[in-house]
């Protein structure tokens, strides 16, 4: 679930001049600044400081100069259940042969190789693992994908058409087994997911607990819930939010049918769209300020009709009892201790859930923890496979643990 793209807010005082934008913008535009009239405070204090124009340019120049979202793999796709075409890459290990489809390079001993699987969140894409990619690459042999309707996959095909209807995170877990038989058909297996990713792994073993059980050796769920996400207030008022949230389906959905407006609209308010996103996507106030604009570039390209496919799903998500299915093998959970989207309650909770599984709760770290720590992550995540024997120990050995720290 990435921040921003959903986040409830109640009805604020907004700034003079986004007035006059959404008015330029219309009332699907409008709307759009409402969701982002929560960042809508310290914006106005910038706007006394930074003109418009100067805030574009800047937006442009770290657009072309960000280094980010920039890693590719052998390219493959994978055909879910109801004909979407699903994108993947897959990174090699360093030396290995090339992999396509099925075939897979096995190792020495010629066994299939283990693959790390990556599930990424509502409104992201691959790349929103830049970081633990990079750390990765050329060690073990790594797969990334991007959900339907997200990054570089299609639009979902039973998400169009006269009998078009919602996702489901059951969809999703579908999609994932998908992925898996075209990109990694044998061998072991450890999943990562972030946010929906993570919810997406637990729909998986929901649904095929055998294939878990089987070659799943490792999981790790990063700022991600196992239910009851209908309770999360967003660090905002409680009465606010519960009166937002009882509407907010019916306006995405409205929402979804005026995109072209919507996305002048997101122009329009561009300024507190992108205070919206660095609130509820970091906790740190030292962002480098090239990492909160991909992870603006990431949410701003979700359409918002693919906004409103996904988000009913979240309130319908419990997972707690395919957990289970991950119960004997080592796990990780990490979140950002300060994560106002999916709250680190909800990870501790998938902990408690897992008895072989390491909690990481990184301080000043938000929702997209992966980005804003991501030395942090990647370290957890090393850690993870040296417990499942992918990699070498480090030295001191790795073992579960239990932490609040870095």
């Amino acid at each position: 679930m990435a921040a921003g793209a959903a986040a409830t807010v109640p009805d604020l005082p907004v700034p003079a001049g986004a007035a006059a934008a959404w008015r330029r913008a219309g009332l699907a535009g409008a709307a759009i600044g409402v969701l982002a009239a929560g960042a809508a405070a310290g914006v106005a204090i910038e706007r006394l400081t930074v003109g418009r124009g100067m805030r574009r340019k800047a937006r442009l120049a770290l657009d072309a100069a960000g280094p980010y979202g920039a890693l590719r793999g052998d390219a493959g796709r994978a055909r879910a259940d109801d004909g979407t075409e699903l994108y993947y890459e897959v990174d090699e290990v360093d030396g290995a042969d090339e992999a396509d489809g099925a075939e897979v390079a096995p190792d020495t001993a010629g066994r299939p190789p283990l693959t790390v699987v990556f599930s990424h969140g509502y409104c992201l894409g691959q790349d929103s693992w830049h970081f633990q990619r990079a750390a990765l690459r050329g060690l073990v042999r790594t797969v990334h994908w991007d959900q339907r309707s997200h990054g570089r996959s299609a639009r979902g095909a039973s998400q169009r058409g006269p009998g078009a209807g919602p996702v489901s995170i059951d969809l999703l877990g579908r999609d994932l087994k998908a992925v898996l038989d075209a990109a990694a058909p044998e061998g072991p297996l450890v999943l990562v997911g972030h946010s929906m990713g993570g919810m997406t792994m637990m729909a998986l073993a929901d649904q095929y607990p055998e294939l878990v059980r089987d070659r799943v050796v490792g999981a790790a769920f990063v700022g991600t819930s196992c239910g009851r996400l209908g309770e999360v207030n967003y660090g905002l008022p409680v009465a606010g939010v519960n009166a937002v949230r009882r509407v907010l389906p019916q306006i995405l959905r409205a929402l979804g049918t005026q995109t072209e407006l919507v996305e002048r609209g997101r122009r329009a308010t561009a300024d507190l769209f992108a205070g919206l996103v660095k609130r509820y996507s970091f906790s740190s106030a030292d962002v480098d300020p090239a990492v909160a604009r991909f992870a603006e570039r990431m949410i701003e390209s979700t359409p918002i009709d693919v906004v409103a496919e996904f988000y009913p799903a979240f309130n319908d998500h419990d997972k707690a009892a395919a957990l289970g299915v991950f119960a004997e093998v080592p796990a990780l959970a990490l979140a950002g201790a300060a994560d106002l989207v999916t709250p680190s309650s909800h990870t501790e909770a998938i902990a408690a859930l897992l008895p072989d599984a390491e909690l990481v709760l990184v301080p000043d770290g938000g929702h997209l923890v992966m980005l804003e720590h991501p030395e942090t992550v990647s370290e957890r995540l090393l850690d993870l496979l040296a417990r499942v024997g992918a990699l070498p120990a480090p030295a001191g050995g790795a073992g579960p643990r239990r932490t609040a720290g870095r």
